[in-house]
Formats: C-alpha cells, structure tokens, sequence
C-alpha cells in the first residue's frame, strides 16, 4: 500500500479489529495513528492490553473510537480504567493463553475450544463486570459458559470451551516483509501479532523493512503470507520511534 492513511481508510464503523502487540512492543503504531486520524468509530478491539497513555490504542481511547475491549492486561493505561468504571467502555477480560488461541483457533478454523484455564473461576461460571453504569453498577457480566469433564493421559478434569475470536481487520507490526505479505518479527515482538494476523479477514501489516518476493527464506518466515491482505512499508522516522515503557537504570 502507498500509506497507511491508504490501508485503513475502509475500515467502517463498529469493526472488530485484532491488534498485535505486548505491552508497547510490537505495536502497530503508525497503523493505529493513521485509524485515529481516519476517524471510524464504534469498534471492538481484540489487544492483550489497551497500550498505555497517549500511545497505540490509548490514542483511540482517547477520542472515544473504541466501544469495547478484549484484552488480558489493562493495567497501564489511566484513561482505560477511567472509562471502564465510568460506564463509557464495555470489556471482557480474558485469560492471555487463552486469548491468543482463541485468535489462532479463528485462523486455524476452528470455532470453539476446551481449556482448562479459568475452570471452577468466574470465566467459567461468569458475573464478571463487563460494563458499568455511570454510578458504578454492573449493568453486564460475562455468562457461564459451557463445561465439559474430559479425560487426559488417565485423568478426568473438568474443562471450559472457548470460543475462537475471528476478527474483521487486524493490525501487526513486523521487522521484515515482502510484497506478498510474508512476516518475520524481531524477539519478543513476536508475541500476539501472528495469533492477531490470522485471526482477521483482512490484515494489515506495517514492516520496518520491506523486500522483494524470494529475498526472505522460506525457514525464516514466522507468518506466511497468505494471512496478510495489506502491506505498508514505514520510514526510518517510523521505525526508530520505539518507547521503553519502564525505564530502569542502576546506580553508578
């Protein structure tokens, strides 16, 4: 794509959109700052976290764009927490394994799923809060979910099905690309973003470094391109911009 003005600009409002990225690593930020500035509104977005303060999705939650959030981890950004307990934001939370098979399983074409995560918990037997009113009442919660007593290597234990999370657009972040959309990730950048690609009908995937079809080892590739709609290659301005979320020093 020439932009990534260009490759979110029919994204429409209330879109379920998957979302790479682990804390403030791996985050598809130009995409996301292109989505803010494209305006669509009403979406669901599937992240393990919300980004934080004035970064990655914490810009769309800013401007309101986002109606509801599935994530593992919300724990860094003030603006997310105020919303949600403001009744302005719905959000289910998930166990993280579970999430990011969840994402893979949509990929893979499967529908649902038994775990043993979250059993004999409230992501089993449901009432946790997804929204509140604005004078702090729950007026959503999670439902029970169906179990299941299975046996493994001799063992019955009870077990919870999950249901798989296909999304309409999902945007990642890679080190290396080519024109027909295989990916490759830099360390721990490859945390949610392959799971979030193959979640999605239509993915989108900004590159730090874009080559030629053939010039990446087929060995190399951690996503095929075949999960990969849309490619947009960043600027060197784009790829150095990469924040330390807690910067930690030691004493001289």
């Amino acid at each position: 794509m020439s932009s990534a003005d260009e490759a979110v600009k029919d994204i429409p409002d209330g879109a379920r959109i998957a979302v790479g990225g682990f804390g403030v690593v791996g985050v598809p930020e130009v995409l996301i700052d292109a989505l803010h500035d494209q305006g669509a509104k009403d979406l669901e977005v599937i992240s393990n976290n919300a980004g934080v303060d004035g970064r990655g999705l914490g810009k769309l939650l800013q401007t309101h764009q986002i109606r509801r959030i599935i994530a593992s981890y919300v724990g860094e950004n003030k603006e997310f927490a105020r919303q949600y307990l403001a009744g302005e934001l719905e959000v289910e939370l998930t166990p993280q394994g579970t999430m990011a098979e969840k994402l893979r399983a949509a990929g893979a074409g499967i529908p649902a799923f038994y775990t043993i995560t979250g059993t004999g918990s409230q992501v089993a037997t449901g009432g946790i809060p997804w929204k509140y009113d604005s004078e702090g009442a729950v007026v959503k919660a999670s439902p029970a979910k169906e179990t299941k007593a299975l046996s493994t290597f001799g063992e019955e234990q009870e077990y919870v099905l999950e249901e798989s999370l296909p999304s309409d657009f999902a945007l990642v972040r890679a080190a290396k690309g080519d024109r027909a959309g295989n990916l490759v990730f830099h360390s721990s950048a490859r945390n949610f973003n392959p799971p979030a690609a193959m979640s999605a009908r239509t993915t989108i995937a900004e590159v730090e470094e874009l080559v030629e079809i053939g010039e990446i080892d087929p060995d190399d590739v951690h996503l095929p391109g075949i999960y990969v709609a849309r490619v947009v290659e960043l600027t060197p301005e784009q790829v150095a911009d990469k924040p330390i979320e807690k910067m930690t020093v030691r004493e001289d």
